[in-house]
C-alpha cells in the first residue's frame, strides 16, 4: 500500500475518538429528548436546537483535524499514481505546504474572532499577525441566545465580565473550539509533512484503502482454501 503507515492507536487517539463519540451521542440524546418533549408532552426544550448546533460545530471542527491525522480526507490521486516516488513526494510536500499555510491563516482568523469574547486582544495584521491590537473593544459580555448559564462556569463572570452576571452562556465558551481546532489542524498538517519527509507517507490521503483491504481479505481467504 502506498499511503501512510498507521500504527496502533495511542492515548491521544482514544481521547480524540472519545470526544467525537461523546459529542455525537449528546447530539442524538438532546435531539431525541426534544422530540419526545414536543410530541409526547406538547412542550419544548428551548435551548436544545442551539446546543445541538454548537455540538455539531465542535464535531466537525475537531473531526477535521482528526481526519488529517488519519489521512481520511477525500482526495484525487490519479496523477500521483502515474508518477515515480520522487516527484510524487515533491507534489505531496507542495500540497501539504499549501494546506499548512491555509490552516495558519485559519488559526489567526479563528483566534482573532474568539479573542474579543475572551476579553483578550486580537492580533493585528490582515493576513499574518504583526502584533496585538490593544485598542480592540472587548465583547466578553456577549451571550448565546438560548443555552442558560451553568454554575461551574460562574468564575468567568469575574475573570472576563468584570463581575457582571451572565444569564445565558457567554459566547467565549462554545467559540473556544475555533482556535483549538485550527491549532490542531496546523499540528496535524505539520505532522503529515514530517511523515512525507521521512518517507512514511507519499500523499495527504491514504487512497484506495478499501480496495487494499479487500485484496488482503481475498488473499487470506485464498490461503485458507
Amino acid at each position: 500500500m502506498s499511503g501512510a503507515k498507521s500504527g496502533p492507536p495511542g492515548m491521544i487517539d482514544q481521547i480524540e475518538e472519545t470526544v467525537i463519540a461523546v459529542l455525537l451521542g449528546l447530539m442524538t440524546a438532546v435531539t431525541f429528548a426534544n422530540v419526545v418533549a414536543r410530541f409526547a408532552f406538547n412542550s419544548n426544550i428551548l435551548w436544545a436546537l442551539e446546543l445541538t448546533v454548537f455540538m455539531f460545530a465542535w464535531l466537525v471542527l475537531l473531526g477535521a483535524s482528526y481526519a488529517v491525522k488519519k489521512h481520511a480526507h477525500l482526495g484525487v490521486d490519479a496523477i500521483l499514481n502515474m508518477l515515480a516516488p520522487a516527484p510524487r513526494r515533491v507534489l505531496a510536500l507542495i500540497s501539504v505546504g499549501c494546506c499548512l499555510i491555509f490552516s495558519l491563516l485559519l488559526l489567526k482568523g479563528a483566534y482573532d474572532y474568539w479573542a474579543v469574547f475572551a476579553d483578550l486582544p486580537p492580533t493585528s495584521g490582515r493576513w499574518f499577525p504583526t502584533g496585538l491590537d490593544l485598542k480592540a473593544r472587548s465583547q466578553s459580555f456577549y451571550e448565546v441566545q438560548d443555552v442558560p448559564m451553568v454554575g461551574w462556569l460562574r468564575w468567568l463572570e469575574g475573570a472576563i465580565n468584570y463581575g457582571e452576571a451572565y444569564e445565558k452562556l457567554p459566547k467565549v465558551v462554545p467559540y473556544i473550539v475555533l482556535p483549538i481546532s485550527m491549532l490542531l489542524l496546523v499540528i496535524r498538517f505539520a505532522q503529515t509533512a514530517l511523515q512525507i519527509l521521512r518517507g512514511e507517507a507519499d500523499r495527504l490521503v491514504a487512497s484506495h484503502e478499501v480496495e487494499d483491504e479487500l485484496e488482503e481479505v481475498r488473499a487470506q481467504q485464498g490461503e485458507h482454501d
